[in-house]
């Protein structure tokens, strides 16, 4: 989800709320301790160098379970991390601590939005010996032709 996207949706929104990939809520106190732009500029291994840019929002509990974050407060705070760090469209990492700190994605199902699992991947895998994998062929799929039949003279 894109920066555009989640101002677009707070602006129809009563109230925030986060869901986990394993189906758990958090907590409705949560608060956005930090919204930021990430600058990650690596070599990959193929020796490509790259700049990436992302937003991060970090969700973050206290015990002030009277806290409620308000769609028109997260976009006050939004705007003005984009103002004030020059924060463009960006796509944006949610960083949530579980059991250990957790980066996800962020998707919308209509009413809440939703923590999504992020994978790795190589980057370079035409230069790094990664073979390409193999398409999988069901063997009872598989048409056989008339010249292994019995008695074909095939073999």
């Amino acid at each position: 989800m894109r920066l555009s996207e989640i101002k677009s949706i707070l602006k129809n929104l009563e109230e925030i709320a986060f869901k986990l990939p394993n189906g758990e809520l958090v907590p409705e106190h949560f608060h956005v301790t930090e919204v930021g732009k990430i600058t990650k500029h690596f070599i990959d291994c193929g020796g490509t160098v790259r700049n990436e840019e992302m937003v991060n929002f970090q969700l973050w509990n206290a015990n002030d379970y009277n806290h409620r974050l308000h769609p028109e407060k997260l976009i006050h705070i939004i705007e003005l991390s984009e103002k004030t760090l020059n924060i463009g469209d960006l796509n944006i990492e949610v960083e949530y601590q579980g059991d250990t700190i957790g980066k996800f994605g962020l998707d919308f199902d209509g009413t809440i939005f939703l923590l999504t699992t992020k994978f790795t991947d190589c980057l370079a895998k035409d230069n790094c010996g990664v073979p390409a994998e193999k398409p999988k062929v069901k063997l009872s799929e598989l048409q056989t032709s008339d010249c292994c039949t019995p008695g074909s003279g095939c073999c």
